[in-house]
Formats: C-alpha cells, structure tokens, sequence
C-alpha cells in the first residue's frame, strides 16, 4: 500500500504579472516538508490547479524536482473534461517521474450518471500511461459531480492497480465513514477538522490546505488521533471566506511577504474588511 501521512496542497504563489512564482514555489515546497510532512501536492484546488495552462504546468513541476524533492513524496493534480487532456497531464508528470496523480471528475456536464463517469474514467486509464497510480478526488461542492462510494467500489474493482486511493473533501463524515468502513482502498481526508475522528478508523493521512500554514500540528493529529480545537477554529473561519485567496492571505502575513496574496482570475483577493477581519481573529485565535 502507498504511504501517504500528510502531504502539504501546496498553494500556488503568483509574481505581480501573473506568472507562477517558481523561486518562492520552491522554496515553500522545501519549508513545509522539512516541517514534518510526507510530502506535497502540486497543481491541486488549493494550488489553483485548474487556472494552470498545459503549457505551464511543467513550470512548477521542474521547480519541485530541482530542489531535490524525490518523485515519490509529489501528487500532481490534474484536470479536465476530455479524457485525453487529462491522460497529457498524467504522461507529462510520469516523464517527469512523478507517479501518483489527484483525478478529479468531469465537471462540465454537471447531469453526468454514474454510469457516464465511469465511462470517463475507464477513457483516461486506457489512455494513460499504465504505471500511473490515480487518487480518485472526491470534492462535489467544488466540481458539481460526486464520486459515490458504489462508483469507488466499482472503479477500484475494474482497475485494481490503477486506483490507489481516494481523496475524501466533500466534508460529510457519513460519506467518509462509508469509505474507511468498505476498506475498498486507502482513504484521504480533506476536511482537517474531520481527520482526528477518521484515523482511527483507518484514514491513511490528509491532502491539506492548511497544512501550508501549520503541518506540524496537521502531522500530530495524524499520530495522535486527537483533535487540535484552536485548528478546527482556524478551518472554520478560513470556509467562511473565499478559502484560497483566504489561506494566501494568511500564508503572507506568516512570511511578511505580500506577493503571496496574489490570486489568478476568476478568483479575486480579499477585501480589505475580510483580510483585517481573518487576520485579528487569526491572531487571537492563536494567542488564546
């Protein structure tokens, strides 16, 4: 079974011209693993993956690579409606030796059945590279199109290889309890504030946004089983803003450095009253 623990979603830093920062990309991919994660995932929804064009994609890849993050410790996320787009990124990251790979759903067509996405998934796997390992990402307020836990045991059983984990982030603990309960495959938990209730059932770990501003304690909860109150805090008041440009606006005043609260279109920064109000009750929360 692939080891997982928690891997950092890396958030994706932008220059003032809009081009991905790769000297900071770096050098914060390097800092949050030397805090004690697994590893990292590149290009997820928290890296603003899906606003990554094909032709950049390798911008950030090589970034990783150079400073000497080994291959295995990398999940690329990767996106689309067509198969084939989709199975490009996956080929892209295996020549890079990248070998793990976050797949969400087709999003476009939202009336998708079950039956149609299953269809697309079994598309992608024969038009990937065959030594690819998928994490099915489950992550429906986002993409409009749920992967069930009767679609997970039917993919997992056709592609007993191929699928290697999935990414729970729908936030609904009946679905995760469904999940880890089947023990169909190794379970990921998104929602931070449920990992500590899910790894004593079996949850092998986390990708996490959060763990960009705090990875060791997103680490302890993993090895304690104990839940971190002042983070479920924290998570509650980063959903009830705009969640990415919300964790940059917090990941910058972490490293007094502005340019990470720079987002891609369509997202937008924060308004002023939203960064005064994240930052005092941030700041509080933390001295409490």
């Amino acid at each position: 079974m692939a080891q997982f623990g928690v891997l950092t979603a890396l958030l994706t830093p932008f220059t003032d011209d809009g081009c991905i920062d790769v000297a900071r990309l770096a050098t914060h991919a390097a800092s949050v693993v030397s805090r004690g994660v697994s590893g990292v995932t590149l290009f997820g929804t928290t890296g603003e993956g899906a606003s990554i064009a094909a032709s950049e994609r390798h911008i950030g890849i090589s970034a990783l690579l150079e400073t000497g993050l080994s291959c295995n410790r990398i999940v690329l996320g990767v996106y689309g409606s067509a198969a084939a787009d989709v199975a490009a990124q996956i080929d892209e990251g295996m020549r890079a030796g990248i070998t793990r790979f976050l797949v969400p759903p087709p999003c476009y067509f939202g009336n998708a059945g079950e039956d149609g996405v299953f269809r697309w998934f079994a598309e992608l796997l024969a038009l990937s590279n065959s030594q690819a390992g998928i994490i099915l990402y489950n992550i429906p307020q986002v993409t409009g199109v749920g992967i069930s836990s009767s679609l997970t045991k039917r993919l997992k059983e056709a592609n007993p290889e191929r699928i290697v984990a999935i990414k729970d982030s729908s936030g609904d603990w009946a679905n995760a309890v469904r999940l880890l309960e089947s023990k169909l495959l190794p379970v990921l938990i998104g929602d931070e504030r449920l990992l500590h209730k899910a790894v004593p059932m079996g949850c092998v770990g986390s990708i996490t946004g959060v763990a960009n501003l705090y990875p060791e304690r997103l680490c302890n909860i993993i090895t304690s089983s104990t839940e971190d109150t002042m983070l479920t805090q924290t998570v509650d008041r980063i959903v009830a803003l705009p969640v990415i440009p919300t964790l940059k606006v917090l990941l910058a005043n972490a490293l007094g450095d502005p340019v990470w609260e720079n987002v891609r279109a369509p997202l937008t920064r924060l308004t002023a009253e939203q960064k005064s109000e994240i930052l005092a009750a941030e700041g509080k929360g933390m001295a409490a």
